[in-house]
């Protein structure tokens, strides 16, 4: 899993703000995904357009370290993406504004 710190010009999109009901005003805006190449080359496809969500494309800043990103590698797509979901959730709970692929 990564996660993309976004500029927080996301907050200007309707769908973004609607998928954060619960934004607390000052708190980061990420993006979380899950990726089977390093979290660094995930971050360039994004950034040069290759299979990239336009959130991190056109707003991504860099990479956060995040606890709990950097776990094993899963045993399959499933695990990734409901481990990519929970660390949306947990994310949103703290009032984070956050996209997920």
């Amino acid at each position: 899993m990564y996660v993309i710190e976004l500029d927080p010009v996301v907050l200007t999109y309707a769908r973004f703000r609607a998928a954060n009901p619960g934004y607390r005003r000052g708190a980061p805006c990420v993006y979380v995904g899950s990726t089977g190449l390093t979290s660094e080359e995930r971050f360039a496809h994004h950034k040069a357009g290759i299979r990239a969500n336009r959130y991190a494309r056109d707003h991504g800043i860099r990479l956060r370290r995040c606890p709990y990103t950097g776990r094993a590698p899963f045993d399959t797509r499933v695990e990734a993406e409901t481990a990519e979901r929970n660390l949306a959730l947990r994310l949103r709970t703290k009032g984070y504004g956050v996209w997920t692929g």
